[in-house]
């Protein structure tokens, strides 16, 4: 495995810990910018916004640009908007920050994950994915604890000063250990050839998925932190505590789902979304016992966005590994991220804090419908292949 791989995973983690920060600081920054929780659970929309939408468009303006700069320069965008959210005096400022750190951090995703396909071998892509994407796991698993964690002892501006500076490292560390591939190595490809595999309705099938697994997860992550004190019964101090137990739930499940990815593509996102809808029903029936909505918050973690490399696999197989593929792949996940942030907002302030939960089984049933159509596919497929098999035995046997 390329060590460059890891690298990616560094500038990953480091634009998961911003992104995430929102979510484990919620009271604190409702308190200091004088809005509502609910409003703060807006910014998590506005960063999944721009990167939904702004993240493609930057992608399309970096194509002619060789990969590993393109990288440096989104480095230094998310930098700007980083130290920009750490001295913001008023929400709208906040906003603005998370809408420019959420286009750089897409485009990031986008470039970072084709260039760790490119650098890799075909037969192991499918971990070389879940190795980049495990900068995703460690941001749950320690971004986003630490980023809770100093913002509870110190303010929650000095989290996003923390964050700037984890920038600069991951930044030097990808412009050293990251080879300057050029636009001939495939990094970038050929754009017509990119914008051609959008025709294909597999391709969009596949996305939908994604945003509707990510989507169920979110409606019950992002509001983590007010549901686990004001329904659990958790003290403010143990939520770092809860979150790392989560964030390592989420390392195991990106491991064993890297592992199984490339062989059983379909099968590992259908028991996904299973899991996940079992797991967030329990953790909204049993929202007021510690034990059981600990255990299930672990469930939804070793199902939930660990499905990412299983993900990735099925979109590069009926797509291809250009920058915009995954770019526009990452805007779909973000989709899911908006569609689980906001309408769990809206749903808090009408039914309270169990509801975003019963919104994630929701959208975790839907994934399982948008993938019947694959289902039948490969079984289709299995059953052609069996009946060949037979006919090349009985010939054989003859």
């Amino acid at each position: 495995m390329p060590r460059a791989v890891y690298i990616l995973a560094i500038g990953i983690f480091a634009m998961v810990t911003s992104e995430f920060a929102v979510g484990g600081l919620m009271p604190q920054m409702a308190g200091g910018l004088g809005v509502t929780i609910s409003q703060i659970g807006y910014l998590i929309t506005a960063f999944a916004v721009a990167m939904s939408a702004g993240g493609p468009l930057m992608t399309v303006a970096l194509v002619r640009i060789r990969p590993r700069s393109a990288l440096m320069l989104l480095f230094a965008i998310f930098l700007v908007g980083n130290v920009l959210a750490a001295v913001a005096p008023t929400y709208l400022i906040m906003m603005l920050a998370r809408v420019i750190t959420g286009v750089a951090s897409q485009a990031f995703f986008g470039v970072a994950i084709s260039v760790a396909v490119q650098l890799s071998r075909p037969e192991v892509r499918g971990r070389a994915l879940a190795i980049v994407l495990n900068g995703l796991m460690l941001g749950t698993l320690l971004g986003l604890p630490l980023s809770t964690l100093i913002g509870g002892q110190f303010g929650w501006r000095a989290a996003f000063w923390a964050v700037g500076a984890l920038t600069v490292v991951a930044a030097l560390a990808t412009m050293t250990g990251v080879p300057g591939l050029g636009r001939g190595d495939g990094a970038n490809g050929d754009f017509r050839q990119e914008i051609a595999v959008f025709r294909n309705g597999r391709l969009w099938l596949a996305l939908s998925t994604s945003t509707f697994i990510i989507g169920a997860t979110f409606a019950a992550f992002s509001y983590l932190s007010p549901i686990l004190t004001q329904v659990t019964g958790f003290t403010s101090e143990s939520i770092p505590l809860l979150l790392v137990a989560y964030g390592a739930a989420t390392v195991i499940g990106n491991y064993v789902v890297g592992r199984l990815a490339d062989e059983h593509t379909i099968r590992v996102l259908l028991s996904g979304l299973v899991l996940n809808a079992i797991f967030l029903a329990g953790f909204a029936i049993f929202a007021h016992l510690s034990v059981p909505a600990v255990t299930a918050m672990l469930g939804v973690g070793l199902v939930g966005v660990t499905m990412n490399p299983a993900m990735a696999v099925r979109v590069q197989r009926v797509g291809n590994p250009g920058p915009l593929v995954n770019t526009v792949h990452a805007s779909f996940i973000t989709l899911g991220v908006i569609i689980g942030s906001s309408v769990g907002g809206l749903v808090i302030d009408g039914f309270g804090l169990r509801a975003p939960l019963w919104l994630g089984v929701g959208l975790a049933v839907l994934g399982m419908v948008s993938l019947l159509p694959e289902l039948g596919r490969t079984r289709a497929q299995s059953s052609t292949r069996s009946l060949a098999q037979e006919r090349v035995e009985a010939a054989t046997t003859r």
